[in-house]
């Protein structure tokens, strides 16, 4: 089992750029492929990016494709969100995911949840 705390979160402007970090307990860190998700206000929960075990295979949604980027440090059991160039339409509540047999952009798939954090920006 793993737990998740994401960080990093909060107020910016369009353009900012922000770095959320989840940190996952446990010691068998580098067996979770790992990802983020995201879920606007009315909106469905939807994938953002996920990284494999390596760190070598990294997949990410078309809306944030060349804005965002994601890596782990498998030392630290950390993943990380890198989002650049935010807009208006990147407010949601960020979840850090983990899951030990699939790399997926299906949230019914995933094993563990964080409990997110919110990022917020203004236009």
């Amino acid at each position: 089992q793993v737990q998740l705390v994401e960080s990093g979160g909060g107020l910016v402007q369009t353009g900012d750029s922000l770095r959320l970090s989840c940190a996952a307990s446990g010691r068998t860190f580098s067996r979770y492929h790992m990802g983020w998700f995201r879920q606007a206000p009315g909106k469905e929960r939807v994938f953002v990016a996920n990284i494999s075990l390596s760190g070598i295979g990294k997949y990410y949604a078309d809306s944030v494709k060349g804005r965002f980027t994601i890596s782990r440090d498998n030392a630290k059991n950390t993943v990380y969100l890198q989002m650049n160039s935010l807009k208006p339409e990147d407010t949601a509540i960020y979840y850090c995911v983990a899951d030990p047999t699939e790399l997926t952009p299906n949230p019914t798939n995933i094993d563990y949840w964080g409990k997110g954090i919110l990022v917020t920006v203004s236009s």
